[in-house]
């Protein structure tokens, strides 16, 4: 039993990833690349749908930590989605690197 218990702590406290951006990135260019502009300078193919480079002048890029972890619904025709813990704290660092400020 405590084989397990330790063996659960590790995975516990081992960081999540070394890179967060580069996990961001990828994720967010397998998931909203297809409508979103998703870098710092490229722009939406779907014209309906914000540059991610400009959330940061719509809200606090750290306040949208709660709206990923619950699941993001908006009211256009973006598909709904959950993220992971990490996920949505990798996504959160790749939007905060690439906000226009």
């Amino acid at each position: 039993m405590m084989r397990y218990l330790a063996a659960a702590l590790v995975v516990l406290a081992a960081p999540v990833s070394a890179d967060p951006i580069g996990d961001g990135s990828a994720l967010v260019q397998e998931n909203c690349a297809r409508c979103h502009g998703v870098t710092a300078e490229d722009h939406s193919p779907n014209p309906r749908a914000i540059p991610f480079r400009f959330l940061g002048r719509l809200y606090p890029i750290e306040s949208l930590e709660e709206a990923l972890a619950e699941g993001i619904m908006v009211s256009h025709e973006m598909p709904e989605f959950v993220l992971e813990h990490d996920e949505v704290l990798a996504l959160i660092a790749y939007l905060d690197s690439i906000q226009v400020r």
